[in-house]
């Protein structure tokens, strides 16, 4: 729609999505060399990245991944000052007060929380719930978690699949591992589903978590959900907020003026109120602080892709 013509290289994990769209855009009569595809290595990858960054005829670099790449992407495109989008990482808290519907709200956690396995960036990662409604709020989505379907994806009645990888399942064990060590208690799952295959997870529940655990600093990016309890409207927002992402956030209440309140203070670029389901091609998708700047989708990310020109015009008298 902006008119540019785009080289893309897919993450070496999932290559086959790109390639379907490089197809489709083909079949849809793009004309060939306006969008281009780079499948490649991660080693081989580097390379092509870096001819990019270097190369003055590139405007424009969006990027989806770690902030630890953005970071370096900012640095090394400020020698030809390119625009950047970067959506980075992310780790969303998810709050549900002692007035929200709970059956809604654990409904919205499930779809959240357990799409695609855990495996996006605007998965719940911390999952705050006040006192007065934490035991019913847990054993109720414990309850829900336990009966999801673990299965290939060729099986028709599969719920949750695969991890992209084996440090993927790596990482998730750990961060359960850890949380166990330090006090969380594991409501259902908390394992290794090494009967399927070596990238499986059980789909994880843990309650009693705290702030020192690995999970609440750092995107786990699989199916656990950690739950922590709180008290207090500041005291959930002073939680949310304390991480240096700011993607996504969650929270569920009944209260319009809660709703005002929260809505405001939370340090993200997406708020979900009393919603799990956060995404859609017509609103601006994006976060703040370490997790990136710039927007995807909407007409502001279309703007991303356009420069400002001014003209003044004299002289026609």
């Amino acid at each position: 729609a902006a008119g540019c013509t785009v080289v893309a290289k897919p993450a070496e994990d999932t290559p086959l999505t790109a390639l379907a769209l490089a197809f489709l855009a083909q079949e849809a009569g793009v004309p060939p060399g306006v969008l281009n595809m780079i499948a490649a290595s991660r080693e081989h990858g580097i390379d092509a990245v870096a001819d990019w960054l270097a190369d003055g005829r590139v405007r424009k670099i969006t990027f989806t991944g770690s902030t630890p790449v953005g970071k370096l992407l900012a640095r090394e495109s400020a020698a030809t000052l390119k625009k950047l989008s970067l959506e980075l990482g992310g780790n969303a808290p998810f709050i549900v007060f002692d007035d929200a519907e709970l059956d809604a709200a654990v409904d919205g956690l499930m779809a959240a929380k357990f799409r695609n396995g855990g495996q996006t960036c605007v998965s719940p990662n911390r999952v705050y719930v006040q006192a007065g409604v934490y035991d019913a709020f847990a054993a109720k989505l414990a309850a829900r978690v336990a009966a999801l379907k673990v299965a290939p994806a060729t099986d028709p009645a599969a719920q949750i699949g695969p991890m992209i990888n084996a440090r993927a399942v790596d990482k998730i064990a750990r961060h359960v591992g850890d949380a166990i060590e330090r006090g969380a208690r594991v409501l259902t799952g908390g394992k290794r589903l090494t009967e399927l295959g070596p990238h499986y997870y059980a789909p994880t529940v843990l309650g009693d978590a705290g702030g020192d655990m690995q999970l609440t600093c750092e995107e786990t990016f699989g199916p656990v959900a950690a739950l922590f309890r709180f008290d207090s409207e500041d005291e959930a927002v002073g939680a949310a907020n304390d991480t240096p992402f700011g993607l996504a956030a969650y929270f569920y209440t009944r209260d319009v003026r809660r709703i005002a309140r929260v809505s405001a203070r939370l340090e993200t670029g997406i708020v979900g109120i009393n919603e799990g389901a956060l995404a859609s091609e017509a609103a601006p998708f994006g976060g703040v602080k370490e997790s990136g700047y710039g927007r995807e989708g909407s007409r502001y990310g279309l703007d991303d892709y356009l420069s400002i020109k001014y003209l003044c015009q004299g002289g026609l008298d």
